[in-house]
C-alpha cells in the first residue's frame, strides 16, 4: 500500500474547475484535521484536508480517536447556504452514506450504527467514525476516520464494545488510499449537493430512504447512553426526517433521541 497521497493528482480530479471542491491539501501527520479546518480563517466552502495520521484525533464527546498510520483521515468544511441550522446534523448521516458506498465499491459488506459509525464485514466491527462539528462562524466541519490497512493489535474497542476493524481486515478488494480518498470525496460531494439543493430536506433528496436501507440500528434492541449518565433501553423504531432516532422504551413510549451513544444489544 502506498505510504503517501499525491495531493496534486487529487486536486486535479477533485478541485474546481474539474471537481466539486474549492481547495484540497494533504499532510502526513497532524493533531486533528477537524481542528485544523475549524481554525482555518477564510477557508472556502468545500475545503478538504486529508492526513495520513492524526496524533490527537477526536471522537464524539471529546473522546480520543485512534488514528494510526494506514488509515484515511479526511475533514471537509461545508457552508451550506439555504439550509436551516436544524438540518445540519444530517451532514453526519450523509458522511455515513458516503462511507457505505465506498465500502461496497471495495467489495465489503457495510452498514451504519446511528449516528456516526460505519460497521464492516460479517462481524460488523467498527471500520470508521464520523465527527461533524459546527464552528463559531456557523460552518460545519465533517471529519471522517476510515480504517484501511490491518489494524495494530493494541487498538482498543470503540465505546459500547464494538470491535475495531478495517477494510483490509474485512477483505476489501481496493486498498489504495488515494483511490479510496477520491471515491469518498466524490460520493460525499454528490450526496451533500443533492441535500443542499433540496434545502437540507432528507426526504425530498431521497437520503432518508437510503439511510434506512443501510441502518443496522433501526429494528435493533439498543441502549442509548445520554448526557448526564442517563440511559434509555428499548427497540429503535425509525430515524426521523430531522435525523432523530426514535426508540420505544420498555414502557411502550417512543422517545426521540437527537444525540447519544448507541449500543446494540443482543436480542432477547
Amino acid at each position: 500500500m502506498a505510504t503517501a497521497l499525491d495531493a496534486d493528482a487529487l486536486r486535479s480530479r477533485l478541485v474546481a474547475p474539474n471537481g466539486p471542491y474549492a481547495a484540497l491539501d494533504v499532510v502526513e501527520s497532524t493533531p486533528s484535521t477537524n481542528a485544523d479546518l475549524a481554525a482555518a480563517t477564510g477557508a472556502a466552502d468545500r475545503t478538504v484536508l486529508i492526513a495520513l495520521e492524526q496524533t490527537a484525533g477526536q471522537g464524539r464527546r471529546g473522546r480520543g480517536w485512534s488514528s494510526p498510520v494506514g488509515g484515511l483521515y479526511v475533514s471537509v468544511l461545508f457552508r451550506p447556504a439555504g439550509v436551516s441550522p436544524a438540518r445540519l446534523p444530517w451532514l453526519n448521516l450523509i458522511a455515513g452514506l458516503a462511507l457505505v458506498r465506498v465500502a461496497h465499491s471495495a467489495g465489503v459488506e457495510a452498514s451504519l450504527k446511528w449516528p456516526n459509525d460505519l460497521l464492516l464485514g460479517a462481524g460488523a466491527g467498527k471500520g470508521a467514525g464520523i465527527l461533524a462539528e459546527i464552528t463559531a462562524s456557523g460552518d460545519v466541519v465533517v471529519g471522517i476516520g476510515l480504517n484501511v490497512a490491518k489494524l495494530p493489535a493494541d487498538v482498543q474497542p470503540a465505546p459500547g464494545g464494538l470491535a475495531p476493524t478495517s477494510l483490509e481486515d474485512a477483505g476489501a478488494s481496493e486498498l489504495d488510499r488515494e483511490e479510496l480518498a477520491f471515491r469518498l470525496l466524490v460520493e460525499l460531494a454528490g450526496l451533500e449537493g443533492v441535500w443542499r439543493k433540496n434545502g437540507g430536506d432528507a426526504v425530498e433528496s431521497g437520503l432518508l430512504e437510503e439511510y434506512l436501507e443501510h441502518s443496522a440500528t433501526v429494528g435493533s434492541r439498543v441502549r442509548v447512553e445520554l448526557s448526564g449518565g442517563a440511559q434509555l433501553e428499548g427497540v429503535a423504531q425509525r430515524v426521523e426526517a430531522d435525523g432523530t432516532l426514535v426508540v420505544r422504551g420498555a414502557d411502550g413510549v417512543e422517545h426521540g433521541v437527537s444525540a447519544g451513544d448507541v449500543v446494540h444489544l443482543r436480542q432477547a
